[in-house]
């Protein structure tokens, strides 16, 4: 079994020309990765509204996993009591479905990869609308804890496919702003989830939280079979088509040169602004006739079958872990893994800190507190989305329209001051029982990072490794929610031992250290490593 490299893979070692310049003097943004001239089956040249609705789809798939199982945060408290279970058994609700939404992803993943990733949704999707059913109607504590687990499981199919997914439908100079929505899309469902969950658990009860849940995960799995088309596209075998490959008419040799401009053509009004396409590896040679592959019906998309690649499923369990020992996989998955554990011991602890004295707010009123984390995670997307964008943009046009991937890690310094700041206002708050803005306050500071930075070092690592990238996010991805169980199924009793203000504060302080010292040296060095480990071959 022969190692392959990611020079092998992908030459430009994630170093691009983003822009050239045109003949007017202004600048033209370079589609890469480039879409195929001669398929239009290629998800880089669906329609907009297409792309946005697939993409949607997942989104919400994504949002309703963490909706149902992190929203019922406000009711622990209630639950609590009605189960006759501890503050620290109550918790594992929500732990237990942490640990599972990362280590299933080593489940996912690969068989995505082999089998595609609609079959894959479609069934997880399904799975998930028949747990919420399960636990809506569990009687014991025991049922609900595990519809919870079942239902991580499925929900675990979304962690690394709906990122892979945002660059299988998009170009790179959009990758941060839809990274940015998918990673607000995770983080709302722990923020709108216990926010509309405090409402229904003290009009309803807690059950009609999961009933809401039910009768929404069962438009989104509509949604995913009939929207949802396979995403997965092999990018080089698709750019070494000849007429030998496709059945069907030939343009001919002197039509060559007029049809890949009115590919060209055809393609230019999906950004609104001027675009150039650069040819993809292994362009035929001239005199190569080229052939247009036919287009699937909307019956042929709803297929769940797209073929399996030249490779055994047991190599696609294995190849992910080898690439641990890129710095870009291990930096994104330390800071997504302290991001996680600082907001999620918040969600844990706000209801037994809220709803008991000197506050002793009722579950609604409690559920308050998810509007500064709303707002804080809507701020961190668009700053590790659109201000990503904005400043890889300007970055690329002085550099003479060539992209380096490292130009992304310059707006951590956003999270890594409000997230940090927000850790000690939170923790200060509740040990000398403040006024609740301060607890409002913290959290909103604290959600900032939740998805700020991940949306800056996923799309990091997407540009550094795209050839493997869902393997990669894969790692990312269960990793980090599997540091997170570690600190958090301990934060319960750290909090009763040394109190708030040392338990936030050294949760501040390791935020400062993985995001400060990881982005400054990757900052500095990051180039040069991004090249060395290019060569390592470590993919199978």
């Amino acid at each position: 079994m022969r190692l392959k490299s990611l020079k092998e893979l992908d030459t430009t070692e994630g170093t691009v020309q983003l822009h050239h310049s045109n003949a007017d003097g202004g600048n033209d943004v370079v589609l890469f990765p480039a879409p195929s001239t001669t398929d239009p089956n290629d998800p880089l040249r669906w329609p907009k509204w297409k792309k946005h609705i697939a993409f949607g789809s997942v989104c919400a798939f994504a949002f309703l996993t963490n909706y149902a199982i992190g929203g019922l945060a406000p009711a622990f408290y209630i639950l609590s009591l009605e189960f006759n279970r501890s503050m620290t058994k109550t918790s594992h609700l929500l732990l237990w479905p942490i640990l599972v939404l990362g280590v299933f992803n080593f489940f996912w993943v690969p068989l995505a990869n082999y089998f595609g990733k609609r079959p894959i949704f479609v069934f997880a999707s399904g799975l998930l609308c028949a747990c919420y059913i399960w636990g809506a109607t569990a009687q014991t504590f025991e049922s609900l804890l595990w519809s919870n687990i079942i239902a991580a499981f499925a929900g675990s199919s979304t962690e690394a496919l709906g990122a892979a997914i945002v660059n299988d439908l998009y170009f790179l100079h959009e990758r941060g702003q839809k990274m940015g929505i998918y990673m607000n899309a995770i983080a709302g469902g722990n923020t709108l989830g216990p926010l509309i969950c405090g409402f229904v658990v003290q009009s309803l009860g807690w059950r009609w939280h999961k009933w809401i849940a039910v009768i929404f995960t069962a438009i989104n799995f509509a949604a995913v079979v009939f929207f949802v088309p396979e995403t997965r596209y092999d990018r080089n075998v698709a750019s070494r088509q000849t007429a030998n490959d496709v059945p069907g008419f030939s343009d001919g040799e002197s039509d060559i040169e007029k049809t890949v401009m009115s590919r060209v053509e055809a393609l230019r009004g999906t950004l609104g602004q001027p675009i150039s396409i650069e040819p993809p590896p292994n362009w035929p040679l001239p005199n190569t006739p080229i052939r247009q592959v036919p287009k699937k019906t909307f019956i042929e998309e709803l297929s769940l079958w797209s073929g399996v690649p030249p490779t055994n499923l047991v190599k696609m369990f294995i190849r992910p872990f080898p690439m641990i020992v890129y710095p870009a996989v291990i930096y994104s998955f330390l800071c997504y893994s302290i991001s996680l554990v600082i907001v999620v011991a918040v969600n844990i602890l706000n209801s037994f800190v809220l709803q008991a004295p000197p506050y002793n707010w009722q579950p609604q009123i409690n559920g308050l507190i998810n509007i500064p984390g709303f707002l804080g995670n809507v701020f961190g997307a668009y700053a590790g989305g659109d201000l990503v964008d904005y400043f890889s943009y300007w970055r690329a046009k002085k550099n003479k329209g060539v992209f380096e991937p490292e130009s992304r890690l310059y707006m951590l310094t956003i999270p890594f001051f409000i997230t940090s700041a927000g850790c000690l206002v939170f923790g200060y708050g509740v040990e000398r029982m403040l006024s609740w803005v301060s607890l409002f306050f913290g959290y909103g500071m604290i959600s900032v990072a939740l998805t700020a930075t991940p949306t800056i070092t996923m799309a990091y690592v997407s540009d550094v490794a795209l050839p493997v990238n869902s393997d990669a996010l894969l790692l990312v991805n269960g990793l980090k929610n599997i540091v997170a169980f570690g600190f958090l199924y301990g934060v319960v009793p750290w909090v009763e031992e040394v109190g708030y203000i040392n338990c936030f504060g050294t949760m501040a302080g390791i935020f400062v250290g993985i995001v400060g010292i990881g982005a400054l040296v990757l900052v500095m060095f990051g180039a040069r490593l991004r090249h060395a480990t290019a060569q390592w071959r470590v993919i199978l």
